[in-house]
């Protein structure tokens, strides 16, 4: 196989290997939880079985040996021969951050090896300790009793018995197994694992020299393996290849006298006509040993994959084969109907000019449909970002030392997949906020009235075509007089301001902003908040704060479906035309010229319903020519479409409001130059090139060139 081929494999197995740590650390939580079943126990096992494997195929040793021992104890667990503790599951949590890590490393080799050995070390602890429930039963049995039988010494080489049973394996690979990127040495040495190994190579198919293809395998193995294992437990570590394989396991025909190794080792050289030995692994790690290879060797084996550093990163999405069909059925139609077109081309002035405009009817159809068919196969449920939560509350829990349930609905709904990446980490803030500053402690909130435990609610929702996600805690709430105190102790708020209360729970975006009294490593230092606040504007959409004291706070983001095309209204300012999104605009307004106020001769606002609304005029803020020019007389006569600026609302000052339209964003960076106060650039129906506004890329704009402050101007 060729390298690319091998390498698509192996990228494939690295993708699989995280779903599969997310499924180990999702069941790890609900077993701790006390919400675990047996089903959750296979789960668990599967997952870290199916990584030994994978690992061990692509010679990624380190992380299949240290996996194995994991995978040992999950057995006892599965077999309930081991009872699941809270420090247990924290135990098996670590070690999936561990494999977190290693999965990280593997393109280089550079792994932890103190954390490995400590967490490996604490493994064994557990699979040696007499604290299962069969031990106990034994330690409890009457003294007149015969004693129940000790549970089997779980270590990952078997040891060799009075008696000895197994299994006859017959493994025959298909010529191009190989081609897969399955190693069969790698197989026999899982197999080894499991006890003690007599092999044959069956090598008659060999062929001359001259004649090999070195991507073949023409041998195959006849195997007795001595072992407890079940036939189940045998054929599991061929799962990965069953398909590729003659595969044969049966109970060998009777028991035989336990001899020494040597003695083994002669019976094993008893060849028959047509079969040569095949050599024993160099050797075989023993499970829970912190010993590691020679490095040396270990470059040997796994092809030397460490110097190759580390792989293109590829980004893929999963997508459902309806998606997929419904793609191709669309994009037949679009051929038929553009193979009528061409028809009518071709004939020139003779054809019906009522069939051709419904033609073009139907090929505006079938694009719209396209398009909607293209950005649901970037859409995502939203439980890809929020499966991360819950080990986030258990960990910030327990080092904050209180109780914390974390509840998510609406994951299923989907988001476009930049969206996805981008909400992560606001979300994180978000949640860590709650945590640290809005869940009281358990005292504290028996005191109020309160249950003893916290909650924590995150769901997600279609609303008003956009997304909205919800953080919802039922701590203690926001202290507005805490807030403003430490606003106006900081500067962010004159002393003598007049703020509401909404105003006041906004100060939290503040850059700097916190009222923490302590500095630790989960808040303290102020640049959370208005990291939330700056990340989502940049993805164009908005967070709010409600928030009752003593109930609890709610934060509320808005986020478009997707980066690539959004809803936007068409302005016109001078001559040249405008987008800006339909997520910031509150209202259109008609200038009524007593309303406009002129401060200090630098700035303008606009009073409405109350409030003074600074205006920015397009015209002078773009250098747009416009007929008037700008001035103040010549803002009477506009219109101000009025935008949400963060945590303020400022007045857009346009000549003309044209129609709405869905617009593609293009990428002004990459095609041109990064453009002040524009988020990118978009084709309009006539071929012209409109900018996309960005508002608080106006605001600043504004800001720089006027020499205003825009939000202390609104306050004044």
């Amino acid at each position: 196989m060729s390298d690319g081929g091998l390498d698509e494999i192996r990228r494939i197995f690295e993708e699989e290997a995280i779903e599969g740590l997310d499924t180990m650390e999702s069941g790890l939580l609900n077993l701790e939880a006390g919400e675990g079943d047996q089903e959750v126990i296979n789960d668990i096992f599967r997952a870290a079985h199916s990584i030994k494997g994978g690992s061990a195929t692509f010679g990624y040793t380190e992380i299949a040996g240290f996996t194995h021992v994991m995978e040992t104890l999950m057995d006892l667990v599965r077999d309930g021969k081991k009872e699941v503790t809270q420090p247990l599951v924290t135990l098996l949590l670590n070690c999936v951050d561990c494999m977190r890590e290693m999965m990280d490393g593997i393109h280089t080799g550079e792994y932890d090896e103190p954390r490995i050995a400590e967490l490996t070390a604490a493994l064994n602890a557990e699979l040696s300790n007499d604290s299962t429930p069969a031990a106990a039963a034994a330690e409890a049995a009457p003294v007149s009793s015969p004693p129940a039988p000790p549970a089997p010494a779980p270590v990952a080489e078997a040891t060799v018995s009075d008696e000895r049973q197994g299994w006859h394996v017959s493994f025959h690979p298909h010529r191009n197994l190989m081609q897969s990127g399955n190693q069969p040495t790698l197989i026999l040495r899982a197999l080894g694992e499991l006890g003690e190994m007599k092999v044959v190579a069956d090598v008659s198919e060999l062929p001359k020299f001259e004649e090999m293809d070195p991507e073949l395998l023409y041998i195959g193995w006849e195997i007795e393996l001595y072992s407890e294992a079940t036939e189940a437990q045998v054929r599991e570590v061929f799962e990965w290849v069953e398909d590729e394989c003659d595969l044969d396991v049966t109970p060998l025909a009777s028991t035989v006298a336990a001899q020494e190794p040597a003695a083994e080792t002669a019976a094993a050289e008893t060849v028959t006509p047509g079969l040569a030995v095949a050599p024993q692994p160099e050797e075989r790690r023993e499970a829970g040993s912190n010993e590691r290879r020679d490095p040396q060797t270990q470059d040997r084996r796994s092809g030397d994959r460490r110097k190759k550093g580390p792989a293109k990163e590829a980004s893929s999405i999963r997508v459902g084969i309806d998606k997929v069909d419904n793609l191709l059925n669309l994009v037949g139609e679009l051929v038929i109907t553009q193979a009528m077109l061409s028809q009518y081309g071709r004939e020139g002035a003779d054809h019906d000019l009522a069939a051709m405009r419904d033609t073009l009817e139907q090929l505006s159809r079938n694009t719209r449909e396209l398009q909607d068919a293209v950005m649901q196969i970037r859409m995502l449920p939203v439980s890809v970002t929020f499966s991360r939560f819950p080990r986030l509350v258990h960990d910030l829990s327990q080092k904050l030392g209180k109780d914390v349930e974390l509840k998510i609905s609406g994951e299923q709904t989907e988001l476009d997949k930049t969206v996805l990446e981008k909400i992560g980490d606001p979300l994180v803030h978000l949640i860590r906020n709650s945590l640290d500053h809005g869940i009281e402690d358990a005292a504290t909130r028996l005191a109020a009235g309160k249950d003893a435990h916290g909650t924590i609610h995150i769901s997600a929702s279609h609303e008003s075509g956009n997304i909205v996600i919800r953080v919802q805690d039922d701590g203690a709430g926001l202290n507005a007089d805490r807030i403003l105190a430490k606003a106006i102790e900081r500067g962010l708020v004159d002393p003598g301001a007049q703020l509401s209360t909404p105003e006041i729970h906004a100060l939290i975006f503040q850059a700097g902003f916190s009222t923490a009294d302590i500095v630790s490593d989960v808040s303290g230092r102020g640049v959370g908040m208005d990291v939330v606040r700056s990340n989502i504007q940049e993805i164009g959409g908005r967070v709010e704060v409600f928030s009752t004291p003593g109930e609890g706070s709610t934060f509320a983001i808005t986020l478009p479906l997707t980066l690539a095309i959004l809803d936007g209204q068409l302005v016109r300012v001078g001559k040249q035309v405008y987008v800006v999104p339909l997520l910031s605009i509150v209202e259109t307004v008609q200038v009524q010229k007593d309303r406009l106020n002129v401060i200090t001769g630098k700035s303008t606002l606009y009073r409405l319903r109350g409030e003074a609304i600074p205006v920015i005029d397009l015209s002078r803020v773009l250098r747009v020519k416009s007929d008037p020019e700008p001035s103040e007389e010549a803002l009477k006569e506009k219109l101000l479409v009025i935008v949400e600026a963060g945590r303020r609302v400022v007045g857009l000052a346009v000549d003309e409001l044209l129609e709405q339209h869905q617009v593609v964003i293009k990428s002004l960076e990459t095609n041109y130059t990064q453009v002040d106060g524009a988020l990118g650039a978009t084709i309009l129906g006539d071929g012209t090139v409109s900018l996309i506004v960005d508002i608080p890329g106006l605001v600043r704009l504004s800001g720089m060139r006027d020499e205003l402050n825009m939000h202390r101007a609104a306050e004044a």
